[in-house]
């Protein structure tokens, strides 16, 4: 009996993943390592959503806001994210760098089961928005 020799099946090639264009979230740290308790700036100030400027030009921020599902509201003051740049929004206090911005608050503002943010332009066209669930990491990509 005559063995045919076995078929090779080529794997696909993987395909990079597209970068979403315009301004949008990536990395969402949305419970923060550590205890909630007791309440320090060290656990809100542990999470952050990161705004990606993907475009060809600097962008002015001023009025876009961050919103969870469950109403807390960032509102972006004068701030300027340059092309390619990336924001970290802090959820607790600090002071604003190139790079970073603070919510200002003590509270807590992401839950740490689930959620969502909602990215909105200050003519009240929405952006980009992310969704979360506990994952045991604390944290997700958004895009």
């Amino acid at each position: 009996m005559r063995h045919s020799p076995p078929t090779l099946l080529a794997a696909p090639q993987a395909s990079a993943a597209t970068h979403q264009a315009g301004l949008h979230f990536g990395v969402l740290q949305f419970d923060g390592p550590g205890a909630d308790l007791p309440q320090t700036n060290a656990k809100p100030i542990a999470e952050y959503v990161d705004l990606h400027d993907n475009t060809r030009t600097a962008l002015q921020l001023r009025g876009y806001t961050v919103k969870t599902n469950s109403g807390y509201l960032y509102t972006f003051p004068t701030f300027t994210l340059g092309a390619w740049k990336t924001v970290r929004l802090k959820i607790g206090q600090g002071a604003n760098s190139a790079g970073t911005v603070f919510r200002k608050k003590k509270n807590f503002w992401l839950n740490n089961n689930s959620g969502s943010l909602t990215l909105t332009a200050p003519g009240g066209t929405q952006k980009d928005s992310c969704s979360w669930r506990a994952n045991g990491r604390g944290s997700t990509t958004c895009h």
